[in-house]
């Protein structure tokens, strides 16, 4: 009985290592695609490689999509699996809404450099909305980010004076969110990261969208309602329906009328 009983601490200790030592390896999912998949040509797009250094010398690969009648630029940060790529539905969401794009691979990701850590993809953030302001010479620029991106954008809007900012599928945090996932683990003392979403809105000066599914299978509603309800105002929550992955392409019509509402009505950028 006492040997039983010993193994299953052992083993049980051993499981809480080993979370503790490749949590980077759960939360960051480059390997899921490095190479493009597809790319703007296939969706009558256009675009143009970029390439951007952060202030560590991380060479960064990303696309520049221009709208045809530009209404304003938007930064978008995607979440924590595969690349560039695999946001091309998203990317013609947003050229529909008369929105220029500049869209990054996170370092580790695609065709970037480096490896992601949470210190990393912030800094991917500010040389992104650097090349933004500066070679583009944007001045009303929407910061978007989906799930992990939503903690990325969130952070660095903290620090800079967007347009309006976006979050899609947003968390509170990843302890919190660590401990929903795996609760018979010590999760939320192990984790390593922060992204602190919930902290950064309360600093947040710019008019904020939440975004999210009742039907979100991997963060769930009320991760994003809690994020709105801690933001400052003016802030807008868009209830959608459809799949963590899926919902924005399920929910098209209201996603894309609710974003155009509040581009409109919150941060004065009209399509005329």
């Amino acid at each position: 009985m006492w040997r039983v009983l010993l193994w299953a601490i052992l083993i049980y200790v051993l499981i809480v290592l080993l979370a503790w030592l490749f949590q980077d390896r759960l939360l960051y999912l480059p390997h899921t695609g490095r190479d493009y998949i597809a790319t703007p040509d296939e969706y009558g797009l256009s675009w143009e490689s970029v390439s951007l250094e952060s202030e560590d010398d991380i060479t960064l690969d990303g696309w520049w999509l221009p709208a045809e009648k530009e209404r304003g630029s938007l930064l978008f940060f995607h979440g924590n699996a595969g690349n560039i790529s695999h946001r091309l539905d998203s990317l013609s969401q947003f050229h529909q809404l008369g929105l220029s794009v500049l869209i990054i691979d996170y370092r580790g990701y695609g065709r970037s450099e480096g490896k992601p850590s949470e210190a990393g993809t912030a800094k991917d953030a500010r040389a992104a909305w650097q090349w933004l302001r500066e070679r583009r010479e944007a001045d009303r620029i929407v910061i978007f980010g989906r799930s992990l991106g939503s903690a990325v954008t969130a952070e660095l809007a903290r620090d800079v004076s967007p347009a309006a900012v976006i979050l899609e599928s947003p968390f509170r945090s990843v302890p919190l969110m660590a401990q929903q996932m795996y609760p018979f683990l010590p999760a939320r003392w192990l984790s390593r990261f922060g992204y602190h979403t919930i902290d950064y809105v309360t600093e947040l000066d710019a008019p904020l969208l939440v975004v999210h599914s009742r039907d979100d299978d991997v963060i769930p509603f009320y991760e994003g309602q809690a994020v709105f309800e801690a933001a400052r105002e003016p802030k807008t929550m868009l209830e959608i329906s459809g799949s963590h992955n899926a919902g924005f392409l399920d929910s098209e019509p209201e996603y894309l009328d609710g974003i155009d509402t509040f581009l409109v009505e919150e941060a004065g950028m009209s399509r005329d």
